[in-house]
Protein backbone atom coordinates (compact mmCIF):
# COMPACT_ATOMS: atom_id res chain seq x y z
CA UNK A 1 0.00 0.00 0.00
CA UNK A 2 1.32 3.43 -0.92
CA UNK A 3 1.98 5.86 1.88
CA UNK A 4 0.23 9.22 1.99
CA UNK A 5 3.68 10.83 1.67
CA UNK A 6 4.40 8.86 -1.53
CA UNK A 7 1.07 9.78 -3.08
CA UNK A 8 1.59 13.47 -2.33
CA UNK A 9 5.14 13.31 -3.72
CA UNK A 10 4.00 11.67 -6.97
CA UNK A 11 1.12 14.16 -7.30
CA UNK A 12 3.54 17.04 -6.92
CA UNK A 13 5.81 15.53 -9.60
CA UNK A 14 2.90 15.08 -12.04
CA UNK A 15 1.75 18.64 -11.37
CA UNK A 16 5.26 19.97 -12.07
CA UNK A 17 5.44 18.01 -15.34
CA UNK A 18 2.05 19.35 -16.42
CA UNK A 19 3.08 22.93 -15.67
CA UNK A 20 6.35 22.43 -17.57
CA UNK A 21 4.47 21.01 -20.54
CA UNK A 22 2.02 23.90 -20.50
CA UNK A 23 4.85 26.44 -20.41
CA UNK A 24 6.50 24.71 -23.37
CA UNK A 25 3.23 24.73 -25.31
CA UNK A 26 2.44 28.33 -24.46
CA UNK A 27 6.00 29.45 -25.21
CA UNK A 28 6.01 27.88 -28.67
CA UNK A 29 3.87 30.48 -30.42
CA UNK A 30 2.95 29.98 -34.09
CA UNK A 31 5.22 31.53 -36.69
CA UNK A 32 4.04 34.61 -38.61
CA UNK A 33 1.89 33.95 -41.68
CA UNK A 34 3.24 34.35 -45.19
CA UNK A 35 6.08 31.85 -45.10
CA UNK A 36 6.75 29.03 -47.61
CA UNK A 37 8.02 25.50 -46.97
CA UNK A 38 10.32 25.51 -49.98
CA UNK A 39 12.30 28.52 -51.17
CA UNK A 40 11.45 27.77 -54.80
CA UNK A 41 7.76 28.28 -53.95
CA UNK A 42 8.33 31.88 -52.85
CA UNK A 43 6.76 34.65 -54.91
CA UNK A 44 9.11 37.11 -53.18
CA UNK A 45 12.46 35.36 -53.12
CA UNK A 46 14.62 37.64 -50.95
CA UNK A 47 14.83 41.07 -49.32
CA UNK A 48 17.29 43.92 -48.91
CA UNK A 49 17.32 46.26 -45.90
CA UNK A 50 19.28 49.44 -46.69
CA UNK A 51 19.84 51.25 -43.41
CA UNK A 52 22.06 53.33 -41.19
CA UNK A 53 23.39 52.34 -37.77
CA UNK A 54 23.19 53.83 -34.31
CA UNK A 55 26.94 54.56 -34.31
CA UNK A 56 27.10 55.83 -37.91
CA UNK A 57 23.87 57.72 -38.43
CA UNK A 58 23.05 58.79 -41.98
CA UNK A 59 25.43 56.41 -43.78
CA UNK A 60 24.63 53.36 -45.93
CA UNK A 61 24.65 49.75 -44.68
CA UNK A 62 23.03 46.56 -45.98
CA UNK A 63 21.30 43.59 -44.37
CA UNK A 64 19.49 40.81 -46.24
CA UNK A 65 16.84 38.20 -45.56
CA UNK A 66 15.33 35.16 -47.26
CA UNK A 67 12.09 35.05 -45.27
CA UNK A 68 11.54 38.75 -44.50
CA UNK A 69 11.83 37.97 -40.79
CA UNK A 70 15.44 37.06 -40.03
CA UNK A 71 18.03 39.56 -41.23
CA UNK A 72 21.82 39.30 -41.56
CA UNK A 73 24.33 42.10 -42.07
CA UNK A 74 26.48 42.30 -45.19
CA UNK A 75 30.04 43.56 -45.62
CA UNK A 76 31.13 42.63 -42.13
CA UNK A 77 28.75 45.22 -40.72
CA UNK A 78 30.66 48.04 -42.46
CA UNK A 79 29.43 50.72 -44.86
CA UNK A 80 28.63 49.64 -48.40
CA UNK A 81 29.21 53.18 -49.74
CA UNK A 82 31.58 55.87 -48.56
CA UNK A 83 29.79 58.63 -50.49
CA UNK A 84 26.10 58.22 -49.72
CA UNK A 85 24.48 60.22 -46.93
CA UNK A 86 20.87 60.36 -45.81
CA UNK A 87 17.97 58.18 -44.72
CA UNK A 88 18.26 55.52 -47.44
CA UNK A 89 15.18 54.92 -49.58
CA UNK A 90 15.35 52.79 -52.74
CA UNK A 91 12.89 52.20 -55.56
CA UNK A 92 13.15 50.28 -58.82
CA UNK A 93 12.61 52.67 -61.71
CA UNK A 94 11.13 52.81 -65.18
CA UNK A 95 14.35 51.52 -66.75
CA UNK A 96 14.93 48.58 -64.42
CA UNK A 97 17.64 50.43 -62.50
CA UNK A 98 17.51 51.23 -58.81
CA UNK A 99 17.25 54.80 -57.53
CA UNK A 100 18.23 55.96 -54.06
CA UNK A 101 17.30 59.26 -52.38
CA UNK A 102 19.38 61.04 -49.76
CA UNK A 103 20.56 64.35 -48.34
CA UNK A 104 23.61 65.33 -46.34
CA UNK A 105 21.50 66.74 -43.48
CA UNK A 106 18.02 68.08 -42.80
CA UNK A 107 19.44 71.58 -43.12
CA UNK A 108 20.87 70.95 -46.60
CA UNK A 109 18.87 72.54 -49.46
CA UNK A 110 19.58 69.60 -51.78
CA UNK A 111 18.10 66.16 -52.37
CA UNK A 112 20.61 63.86 -54.06
CA UNK A 113 19.38 61.04 -56.31
CA UNK A 114 21.69 58.05 -56.83
CA UNK A 115 21.40 55.25 -59.39
CA UNK A 116 22.61 51.63 -59.57
CA UNK A 117 22.19 48.70 -61.93
CA UNK A 118 23.10 46.04 -59.37
CA UNK A 119 22.73 47.55 -55.86
CA UNK A 120 26.49 47.14 -55.38
CA UNK A 121 27.75 50.45 -56.69
CA UNK A 122 25.89 53.75 -56.54
CA UNK A 123 26.52 56.75 -58.83
CA UNK A 124 25.09 60.24 -58.52
CA UNK A 125 22.19 60.69 -60.92
CA UNK A 126 20.92 64.20 -60.14
CA UNK A 127 20.77 66.84 -57.43
CA UNK A 128 17.40 68.50 -56.92
CA UNK A 129 16.96 71.70 -54.90
CA UNK A 130 13.29 72.38 -54.13
CA UNK A 131 12.09 75.94 -53.62
CA UNK A 132 10.28 75.20 -50.38
CA UNK A 133 8.70 78.64 -50.02
CA UNK A 134 7.02 78.25 -53.41
CA UNK A 135 4.79 75.51 -51.97
CA UNK A 136 1.17 76.71 -52.27
CA UNK A 137 -0.30 77.66 -48.87
CA UNK A 138 3.06 77.02 -47.22
CA UNK A 139 5.08 80.18 -47.68
CA UNK A 140 6.17 79.94 -44.02
CA UNK A 141 8.12 76.73 -44.71
CA UNK A 142 11.53 76.53 -43.06
CA UNK A 143 14.59 75.44 -45.03
CA UNK A 144 14.51 71.87 -43.75
CA UNK A 145 14.22 68.66 -45.79
CA UNK A 146 13.68 65.45 -43.85
CA UNK A 147 13.95 61.84 -45.06
CA UNK A 148 13.31 62.14 -48.82
CA UNK A 149 11.62 59.04 -50.27
CA UNK A 150 11.02 57.78 -53.80
CA UNK A 151 8.21 55.78 -55.37
CA UNK A 152 7.77 54.87 -59.04
CA UNK A 153 4.12 54.56 -59.99
CA UNK A 154 4.06 52.19 -62.95
CA UNK A 155 0.42 52.93 -63.78
CA UNK A 156 1.17 56.62 -64.44
CA UNK A 157 4.83 56.17 -65.44
CA UNK A 158 6.05 58.80 -63.01
CA UNK A 159 8.04 59.12 -59.83
CA UNK A 160 6.87 60.86 -56.70
CA UNK A 161 9.51 62.28 -54.37
CA UNK A 162 8.27 63.03 -50.85
CA UNK A 163 9.86 64.55 -47.76
CA UNK A 164 8.85 66.47 -44.63
CA UNK A 165 9.39 70.18 -43.98
CA UNK A 166 8.43 72.13 -40.79
CA UNK A 167 7.15 75.70 -40.49
CA UNK A 168 7.90 76.46 -36.83
CA UNK A 169 11.13 76.49 -34.85
CA UNK A 170 11.19 74.69 -31.54
CA UNK A 171 11.59 76.64 -28.32
CA UNK A 172 13.05 75.76 -24.94
CA UNK A 173 9.54 75.78 -23.49
CA UNK A 174 8.01 73.86 -26.41
CA UNK A 175 10.54 71.86 -28.47
CA UNK A 176 7.76 69.64 -29.78
CA UNK A 177 6.12 72.40 -31.78
CA UNK A 178 8.91 72.00 -34.36
CA UNK A 179 7.95 68.37 -34.91
CA UNK A 180 4.21 69.00 -34.81
CA UNK A 181 4.70 71.55 -37.60
CA UNK A 182 6.16 69.00 -40.03
CA UNK A 183 4.18 68.65 -43.26
CA UNK A 184 4.74 66.15 -46.07
CA UNK A 185 5.55 67.71 -49.45
CA UNK A 186 6.01 66.13 -52.87
CA UNK A 187 7.08 66.72 -56.46
CA UNK A 188 6.53 64.55 -59.54
CA UNK A 189 9.04 63.52 -62.20
CA UNK A 190 9.29 61.31 -65.30
CA UNK A 191 13.07 60.83 -65.14
CA UNK A 192 14.30 62.17 -61.75
CA UNK A 193 16.10 64.98 -63.58
CA UNK A 194 13.24 67.41 -64.15
CA UNK A 195 10.54 67.93 -61.53
CA UNK A 196 7.22 69.68 -60.91
CA UNK A 197 7.30 73.48 -60.88
CA UNK A 198 6.94 73.60 -57.11
CA UNK A 199 6.47 71.30 -54.11
CA UNK A 200 2.90 70.56 -53.03
CA UNK A 201 1.40 69.40 -49.74
CA UNK A 202 0.45 65.74 -49.98
CA UNK A 203 -2.35 65.80 -47.40
CA UNK A 204 -5.36 68.11 -47.04
CA UNK A 205 -5.62 67.55 -43.29
CA UNK A 206 -3.60 69.66 -40.88
CA UNK A 207 -1.48 67.25 -38.86
CA UNK A 208 2.23 66.73 -38.30
CA UNK A 209 3.56 63.88 -40.47
CA UNK A 210 7.04 62.52 -41.19
CA UNK A 211 8.63 59.40 -42.75
CA UNK A 212 5.80 59.08 -45.30
CA UNK A 213 6.07 56.60 -48.16
CA UNK A 214 3.55 55.56 -50.82
CA UNK A 215 2.55 52.23 -52.33
CA UNK A 216 -0.12 51.10 -54.79
CA UNK A 217 -1.93 47.83 -54.12
CA UNK A 218 -4.70 46.89 -56.51
CA UNK A 219 -6.50 50.09 -57.46
CA UNK A 220 -5.76 51.87 -54.17
CA UNK A 221 -2.84 54.06 -53.15
CA UNK A 222 -1.64 53.87 -49.56
CA UNK A 223 0.36 56.41 -47.59
CA UNK A 224 2.18 54.93 -44.59
CA UNK A 225 2.89 57.77 -42.19
CA UNK A 226 4.21 58.60 -38.77
CA UNK A 227 1.76 60.75 -36.82
CA UNK A 228 4.17 63.39 -35.53
CA UNK A 229 1.94 64.96 -32.89
CA UNK A 230 2.99 64.31 -29.31
CA UNK A 231 0.84 61.65 -27.59
CA UNK A 232 -1.53 62.95 -24.91
CA UNK A 233 -4.89 62.00 -23.47
CA UNK A 234 -6.37 64.22 -26.17
CA UNK A 235 -4.19 62.89 -29.03
CA UNK A 236 -3.54 59.24 -28.15
CA UNK A 237 -2.37 58.43 -31.70
CA UNK A 238 0.72 60.65 -31.41
CA UNK A 239 4.08 59.19 -32.49
CA UNK A 240 2.48 56.07 -34.00
CA UNK A 241 2.44 54.54 -37.47
CA UNK A 242 -0.85 54.98 -39.35
CA UNK A 243 -2.12 54.41 -42.90
CA UNK A 244 -4.16 56.60 -45.25
CA UNK A 245 -5.80 55.67 -48.58
CA UNK A 246 -6.48 57.47 -51.86
CA UNK A 247 -7.91 56.71 -55.31
CA UNK A 248 -4.94 58.35 -57.05
CA UNK A 249 -1.24 58.89 -56.43
CA UNK A 250 -1.54 62.47 -55.18
CA UNK A 251 -4.81 62.04 -53.32
CA UNK A 252 -7.05 63.12 -51.82
CA UNK A 253 -5.94 60.88 -48.96
CA UNK A 254 -8.35 59.73 -46.26
CA UNK A 255 -8.02 60.57 -42.61
CA UNK A 256 -5.34 58.30 -41.15
CA UNK A 257 -6.28 54.92 -39.74
CA UNK A 258 -6.08 53.85 -36.14
CA UNK A 259 -2.49 53.23 -35.01
CA UNK A 260 -0.70 50.16 -36.34
CA UNK A 261 2.12 50.52 -33.81
CA UNK A 262 2.51 51.59 -30.19
CA UNK A 263 3.48 55.19 -29.40
CA UNK A 264 7.03 56.44 -29.99
CA UNK A 265 7.59 54.47 -33.17
CA UNK A 266 8.88 55.85 -36.47
CA UNK A 267 10.62 55.05 -39.80
CA UNK A 268 8.11 52.46 -41.07
CA UNK A 269 9.09 49.95 -43.77
CA UNK A 270 6.75 47.64 -45.67
CA UNK A 271 7.42 44.37 -47.50
CA UNK A 272 5.19 41.56 -48.81
CA UNK A 273 5.68 38.10 -47.33
CA UNK A 274 7.43 35.35 -49.30
CA UNK A 275 4.11 33.84 -50.40
CA UNK A 276 2.71 37.32 -51.19
CA UNK A 277 -0.30 36.72 -48.94
CA UNK A 278 0.67 38.92 -45.97
CA UNK A 279 2.32 42.27 -45.26
CA UNK A 280 5.20 42.84 -42.84
CA UNK A 281 5.40 46.40 -41.51
CA UNK A 282 8.54 47.19 -39.50
CA UNK A 283 9.07 50.32 -37.40
CA UNK A 284 11.71 51.59 -35.04
CA UNK A 285 11.25 52.27 -31.35
CA UNK A 286 13.35 55.35 -30.95
CA UNK A 287 15.95 56.45 -30.19
CA UNK A 288 17.40 53.27 -31.65
CA UNK A 289 16.02 51.01 -28.93
CA UNK A 290 14.54 48.16 -30.99
CA UNK A 291 12.34 47.26 -33.95
CA UNK A 292 8.71 46.17 -33.94
CA UNK A 293 6.77 44.23 -36.57
CA UNK A 294 3.06 44.40 -37.36
CA UNK A 295 1.40 41.94 -39.74
CA UNK A 296 -1.80 41.96 -41.79
CA UNK A 297 -3.20 40.13 -44.79
CA UNK A 298 -4.16 43.43 -46.42
CA UNK A 299 -3.20 47.06 -45.91
CA UNK A 300 -6.63 47.93 -44.54
CA UNK A 301 -5.94 45.66 -41.57
CA UNK A 302 -6.54 44.43 -38.99
CA UNK A 303 -2.90 44.40 -37.87
CA UNK A 304 -1.28 42.51 -35.03
CA UNK A 305 2.18 42.77 -33.53
CA UNK A 306 4.60 39.86 -33.80
CA UNK A 307 6.83 38.90 -30.89
CA UNK A 308 10.47 39.96 -31.07
CA UNK A 309 13.33 41.46 -29.06
CA UNK A 310 12.34 39.33 -26.05
CA UNK A 311 15.73 37.56 -25.86
CA UNK A 312 13.96 34.20 -25.79
CA UNK A 313 14.48 32.37 -29.08
CA UNK A 314 11.17 30.51 -28.96
CA UNK A 315 9.31 33.83 -28.63
CA UNK A 316 11.34 35.91 -31.10
CA UNK A 317 9.67 35.48 -34.47
CA UNK A 318 11.92 38.02 -36.21
CA UNK A 319 15.45 39.29 -35.70
CA UNK A 320 17.67 42.09 -37.00
CA UNK A 321 21.38 42.84 -36.58
CA UNK A 322 22.34 44.91 -33.57
CA UNK A 323 22.31 48.71 -33.79
CA UNK A 324 20.42 49.03 -37.10
CA UNK A 325 18.54 52.30 -37.55
CA UNK A 326 16.03 53.43 -40.12
CA UNK A 327 16.11 52.94 -43.85
CA UNK A 328 14.04 50.93 -46.32
CA UNK A 329 13.25 47.32 -47.18
CA UNK A 330 12.69 46.09 -50.74
CA UNK A 331 12.17 42.75 -52.43
CA UNK A 332 15.02 41.41 -54.55
CA UNK A 333 15.48 38.31 -56.69
CA UNK A 334 17.31 35.18 -55.63
CA UNK A 335 20.08 36.03 -58.12
CA UNK A 336 20.43 39.56 -56.72
CA UNK A 337 20.58 38.15 -53.20
CA UNK A 338 23.32 35.74 -54.26
CA UNK A 339 25.31 38.46 -56.00
CA UNK A 340 25.11 40.79 -52.97
CA UNK A 341 26.21 38.01 -50.61
CA UNK A 342 29.03 37.04 -52.96
CA UNK A 343 30.20 40.64 -53.38
CA UNK A 344 29.95 41.86 -49.77
CA UNK A 345 29.92 38.68 -47.69
CA UNK A 346 27.28 37.89 -45.08
CA UNK A 347 27.45 37.94 -41.28
CA UNK A 348 25.77 34.90 -39.74
CA UNK A 349 25.23 35.49 -36.03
Amino acid sequence: MCSIHGIVKRAALVSALVVTALVDVIGQQPNPPGQVHRREDAVNQAYLFAHMTHQDYGRLYYSVSIDGLHWHALNGGKRVSEEYQGHPDICKGHDGRYYLAGNTSDGSPDIVIWVSTDLKKWDKHHTYTPDLRSTPDYAQALQRIGAPKLYFDASTSQYILTWHTPHKEGTKEDPERYWASQRTLYVLSKDLRSFSDHPTKLFDWDMGTIDVFLRKVGSQYYAVIKDESYPTLYWPTGKTIRISRAPSLTGPYSEPSAPISPNFREAPMLIPSPDDQAWYLYYEQYPGVSYGLSIADNLNGPWYQASGYTFHSDWDKYSLPANVRHGCMITISQDEYGELVKHFGIVKE
